[in-house]
C-alpha cells in the first residue's frame, strides 16, 4: 500500500464521504465506480501526484468506508452529482478535472454538463458520454435483454443485495477475476431460475493484474456495511427509471469542456453500446481530446491496464495545463 495516500471523512450534502488523497497542485477528482471503492485508483493516485496534481478519491455515497443513507431515492444522479460540486468546494478549491469509470463516469460526464464553471476536463472510462439523465431506461434494457438483464436483476430491492453479501470476498473474486469462458464482451444476462453469481463462476486463478491482497482491500472496506455490503451501490441502479424523470429538463445538453475517453476492447459495456451508437455519443462532446481504445482489456480499465490508463490520463491533463497557460 502506498503510505503517500493520506485518508480522511468529509461531510457533503449530509453524507459523511471517505476521501484517499495524495499530491499537491490542481485538482483531480477520480470517481469509483460498481462494486469498487477508493482502492480501484490505487495505481494512479502516485503518478498524478508526482506529476504535480491533488489526487483525490472518494468512496461515492454508499460505498466502502462512506456513508449509506437509507433511502432508494437518495442515489439520483442529482445527488451524485451535487455530492461532486459540493465536494470541489468542501476541498477549497474552485475547479476540478473529473474523472469516472464504470458507474462514476455517468457522474462525471453529468457533472462535466451540468456545472462546466466547476469541471474544467472530464475522463470517461468504459462508460461514453451517454447523456445527462444517464443509463437508458429500465424499460429499454428489459426490452433489448430481458427480464435477467443485470440492471433489471438488481431493481428488485434485497435480491441480489442479500447474493453478493453472503460471501464479500467470493463475489469480488467473482465479479473482477472472472470472464466468460471465451473470453468475447457479452450483457451480463442471469438466465431463468439462476442467481446473480451462477453466471460469473469464481476463477480458479486470479487475472495477472489481481491480486488476494487486492480482494482483501476491498472485502474490508465493504465488510463494514454487514448484509447491505452492496446495497448502496446497488441504490444507484434502482435510481435509473428515476434519473430520466428528473433530469428531464436537461435532456439535450452536451459536454463542453474538453473531454477524454477510454475504453478496453473486451469491455462488457461494448456489448451494450454498439460502434454506431458510440460514434454518435463522441460525436456530440465536440471538445474531445482523444479516444483511446486499450486491446486485450475488460471493463477494469485503470486496475488491468494501469501504465497506459496514466499515460492517457497525464496527456489530457498536459492538454488542459497547456490550454490555460
Amino acid at each position: 500500500m502506498n503510505d503517500a495516500i493520506k485518508h480522511s471523512h468529509v461531510e457533503v450534502n449530509g453524507v459523511r464521504l471517505h476521501l484517499a488523497e495524495q499530491g499537491e497542485g490542481p485538482l483531480v477528482l477520480l470517481l469509483h465506480g460498481f462494486p469498487e471503492s477508493w482502492y480501484s485508483w490505487r495505481h494512479q493516485f502516485g503518478p498524478l501526484a508526482e506529476a504535480g496534481y491533488r489526487v483525490v478519491a472518494p468512496d461515492q455515497r454508499g460505498y466502502a468506508r462512506s456513508e449509506q443513507p437509507e433511502s432508494v431515492d437518495a442515489y439520483s444522479l442529482l445527488h451524485l452529482v451535487g455530492d461532486v460540486t459540493a465536494l470541489i468546494g468542501a476541498l477549497g478549491e474552485e475547479r476540478a478535472v473529473v474523472v469516472g469509470h464504470d458507474w462514476g463516469a455517468p457522474v462525471a460526464w453529468a457533472a462535466a454538463t451540468l456545472r462546466p464553471d466547476l469541471v474544467r476536463g472530464v475522463a470517461g472510462l468504459s462508460v461514453p458520454p451517454v447523456g445527462v439523465n444517464g443509463l437508458r431506461p429500465t424499460s429499454e434494457s428489459r426490452e433489448r435483454f430481458g427480464e435477467g438483464f443485470y440492471q433489471i436483476y438488481f431493481q428488485q430491492p434485497g435480491r441480489a443485495d442479500a447474493e453478493l453479501a453472503a460471501d464479500i470476498k467470493s463475489s469480488f473474486r467473482r465479479i473482477l477475476g472472472g470472464t466468460h469462458p471465451d473470453g468475447k464482451p457479452r450483457a451480463w444476462v442471469v438466465p431463468e431460475g439462476k442467481t446473480l453469481l451462477d453466471t460469473v463462476p469464481e476463477p480458479e486463478r486470479l487475472p495477472d493484474w489481481l491480486t488476494e491482497a487486492d480482494i482483501d482491500a476491498f472485502a474490508a472496506d465493504y465488510a463494514r456495511h454487514g448484509e447491505h455490503a452492496f446495497t448502496g451501490g446497488l441504490n444507484w441502479y434502482r435510481n435509473i427509471d428515476r434519473n430520466a424523470e428528473l433530469l428531464t429538463a436537461f435532456d439535450g445538453l452536451t459536454v463542453q469542456v474538453p473531454a477524454l475517453y477510454v475504453a478496453g476492447e473486451l469491455d462488457l459495456v461494448n456489448a451494450l453500446v454498439p460502434p454506431d451508437v458510440l460514434a454518435h455519443l463522441l460525436g456530440r462532446v465536440p471538445r474531445l481530446h482523444r479516444h483511446v481504445r486499450l486491446p486485450e482489456t475488460g471493463h477494469w480499465t485503470q486496475q488491468e491496464r494501469p501504465a497506459e490508463v496514466n499515460e492517457a490520463l497525464l496527456d489530457f491533463l498536459k492538454h488542459l495545463d497547456d490550454q490555460a497557460a
